[in-house]
């Protein structure tokens, strides 16, 4: 397997899905870092040179991923809940943040259904 930013890529994928395997490279990004290193999108990683894995490194050196993204993304929630926005206090309550409905959904945020004794009965 080729290492690429410190993460293992699949070799027996086309290079440009490879990239994808990337947090924070995604599909347009990945054709834009090929495009950029003159490596055509559908060769597969295990026939690429050295020279060719050498020139993608370089391309994706100039984007933020992996653990940097994370950590950028965690200050940002992190700030939000400081300043007390209404952003903010939904990640602190660990509800949806971008205006869903709650009511009947968002079990994802919410987690499995706590029963409430006695609700139903009046």
């Amino acid at each position: 397997m080729a290492r690429v930013l410190n993460i293992e890529i699949p070799n027996n994928k086309r290079v440009v899905i490879s990239l994808t395997y990337i947090y924070g490279i995604g599909n347009s990004l990945a054709s834009k870092i090929c495009k950029d290193a003159k490596i055509d999108e559908n060769k597969r990683v295990k026939d690429l040179t050295e020279e060719e894995l050498t020139r993608i490194r370089d391309e994706a050196k100039k984007y933020i991923t992996e653990g940097d993204l994370r950590r950028e993304i965690n200050l940002n929630i992190k700030r939000l809940m400081e300043i007390k926005s209404y952003r903010g206090l939904r990640h602190r309550k660990g509800l949806p943040v971008r205006g869903q409905c709650t009511q009947k959904n968002a079990r994802t945020r919410k987690g499995p259904r706590k029963t409430i004794a006695g609700k139903k009965g009046k």
